[in-house]
């Protein structure tokens, strides 16, 4: 990216950025106005104190009297409460804001991917979309909360304090507002500076926590191939650039600390100098020059707070715009607004309007690109699948199998033509009501984390534990979760972790069929099991498809044989279709695939052996 295109974002950013996340601050209108206030009340308040000292020193010390002290002290310890309760419910107001935002932007974001298609997760990493939904909303909450009074309560502080000087003394006010002024042009070059190492720095610290994730995650590999030694070498080199470039934002650190430091004392000197002076010639009182002494030593950090925040609400703007294009970006796959008025949405279904799903499916003239492809995936493709027929879908590796699933499942629309789910074109329907009557079994199994009945209610939250395990005696998965220390009630870890993988399938399988589909989708659901899993399974799959609707993505061609109808798909393209024997008939493509998976076994064994 160029610089002058950086440059125009940022505009773009400083002008159109903060208006995007108003929406979400509005229902906590009054409380951002009562966190101004208390702000500004504060701010107020810390001002005035000097005065206090001015009072004492001309009307107490001066006059050698303390008559005023008892009201002078009651007045005091009156503002000191204040300050207190005020600091107290500044505070909470604070925390409570960040809070409700971060609440709301993570809710409004993980919502809205849940509309999303399937080509928005496969064009973004897991790792960029969670920091959309986790760092940048935090960041966008602190900004909205503790940065906004910060700037508030400095912001006024510095008005009020630099109108007292200006009406007290206008000559030795505007001494101590030139000082200060040059001392804020320095800290500001310098901080943006400081800002541009920061980043640096940050982008090697995640660099370094992605090495050291891959050294944990990749032990074996690491240690199977003998680079221990290579790859503590790399992540050296990465540390040590880290600490070279860490050692830089510290020193331009140290030096706007001296500057800011060193600005104050400049001041205070300049105000002594010249206010005594002032004082020796009877021109001003010396609790004037009190005042002027202490607004000279305490100003300077609230300015420097206030540049710090509008650094900070420059480097937020990231946040803001990269969540924003989160929420601006629309699903490719999605139901009209008559669709939606009859049937509902994913979170506010009608299901009083969804008729009964039978399971009949039919492709009509497809023509098929992915929308990052360049070229057709399927090409005036017609297809009829009888409700309760068996497709089956082979293929070699990366050959395109899925891609009539996903239209059937309605995660992708055709780029022409139709896919007819009962008759009636399926974009006619809500995309809910269709996948409600699904069950899809990956060929990489998920399981949530949580229990086992936890998990197999996913597809039925209102199943009874007689259900759940007639659904795991179906495809021979009751033997797993028997000998699990709690039965269904136990913890199957992180993503499964505590199991298997076949052990994972099986119940993911379960999981499917306890949904009681219309529309059953394997997804080489057989490719993680052993022989002897995977034939309890083909034996479960021949009951479970029974008067259903399925489709089944293959690499094992024995899982297939009995399907209606079988379609070879090689390089995205589907070549061959017909029963098993039609296409050993035909010894094309579907004949090279299996005679070569059962290499050593003449055509006649191999097909009983399957």
């Amino acid at each position: 990216m160029t610089e002058n295109k950086k440059t125009g974002e940022n505009k773009h950013l400083r002008l159109f950025g903060i208006p995007r996340i108003l929406p979400y601050t509005k229902p906590y209108r009054k409380q951002i106005a009562v966190m101004v206030s208390l702000g500004v009340l504060s701010s107020l308040v810390d001002s005035i104190y000097p005065l206090f000292n001015r009072h004492v020193i001309d009307h107490n010390i001066a006059l050698g009297t303390t008559d005023t002290f008892p009201l002078l002290i009651t007045l005091y310890a009156l503002v000191l409460v204040f300050q207190v309760v005020n600091n107290y419910f500044s505070a909470y107001l604070c925390s409570r804001m960040e809070l409700l935002t971060n609440r709301d932007l993570r809710n409004a974001a993980f919502n809205h991917l849940q509309t999303l298609s399937f080509s928005y997760f496969n064009q973004n990493s897991v790792g960029w979309i969670h920091a959309r939904v986790m760092s940048d909303s935090g960041r966008i909450g602190e900004l909205v909360s503790w940065d906004l009074m910060d700037f508030i309560w400095s912001g006024s502080y510095v008005v009020f304090v630099l109108a007292v000087m200006l009406l007290t003394n206008l000559r030795l006010a505007l001494l101590a507002i030139a000082v200060i002024a040059c001392a804020s042009a320095l800290t500001s070059f310098f901080r943006r500076r400081l800002i541009r190492q920061n980043r640096k720095v940050r982008e090697l610290n995640s660099a370094i926590s992605g090495d050291f994730n891959e050294g944990i995650t990749g032990a074996r590999v690491i240690k199977t191939l003998h680079v221990e030694k290579r790859m503590a070498a790399d992540f050296g080199k990465r540390t040590e650039d880290m600490h070279r470039q860490s050692l830089r934002a510290s020193r331009l650190s140290v030096t706007i600390g001296t500057l800011v430091s060193f600005a104050g004392s400049l001041t205070l000197a300049l105000v002594i100098w010249r206010g005594g002076e002032m004082t020796r010639q009877q021109i001003l009182e010396l609790g004037t020059l009190s005042v002027f002494m202490s607004y000279a030593i305490s100003v300077m950090d609230p300015l420097q707070s206030c540049i710090n925040v509008l650094t900070a609400l420059t480097n937020v703007q990231v946040n803001i715009e990269r969540f924003s294009s989160l929420m601006d970006t629309k699903s490719s796959v999605s139901d009209t607004p008559e669709v939606i008025a009859k049937y509902g949405d994913t979170f506010q279904p009608k299901k009083e309007n969804w008729e009964k799903l039978i399971g009949d499916v039919k492709f009509d003239d497809v023509t098929f690109r992915y929308p990052d492809g360049d070229r057709n995936v399927l090409e005036h493709f017609s297809l009829h699948v009888a409700a309760g027929s068996s497709v089956a879908i082979v293929g070699e590796t990366g050959a395109g199998k899925t891609t009539l699933v996903n239209l059937v499942c309605r995660f992708y629309e055709p780029t022409q033509g139709r896919v007819l789910i009962d008759g009636r074109d399926a974009r006619e329907r809500s995309q809910l009501w269709l996948h409600s009557s699904i069950g899809y079994v990956l060929q990489t199994p998920h399981l949530f984390s949580g229990s086992v009945r936890e998990n197999l209610r996913y597809g039925c939250p209102d199943a009874s534990d007689k259900a759940i395990w007639d659904a795991l005696k179906l495809v021979s998965a009751d033997s797993v979760v028997l000998k699990m220390p709690k039965g269904l009630d136990s913890d199957v870890g992180e993503d499964g972790s505590m199991l298997s993988t076949g052990e994972r399938q099986l119940l993911s399988f379960a999981r499917a069929l306890l949904a009681d589909p219309r529309i059953l989708v394997l997804d080489e659901a057989t490719s993680s099991v052993d022989t002897v899993t995977e034939k309890a399974i083909q034996k479960a799959i021949k009951t479970v498809t029974r008067g259903r609707t399925s489709f089944m993505i293959a690499h094992r061609l024995s899982t297939v044989v009995d399907a209606d109808v079988i379609l070879c798909v090689h390089d995205g393209v589907i070549v061959e279709r017909g029963t098993h024997r039609e296409l050993m008939a035909m010894k094309g493509y579907y004949y090279e695939l299996f005679t070569r998976q059962y290499a050593g076994l003449s055509v006649d064994i191999a097909m009983q052996e399957a």
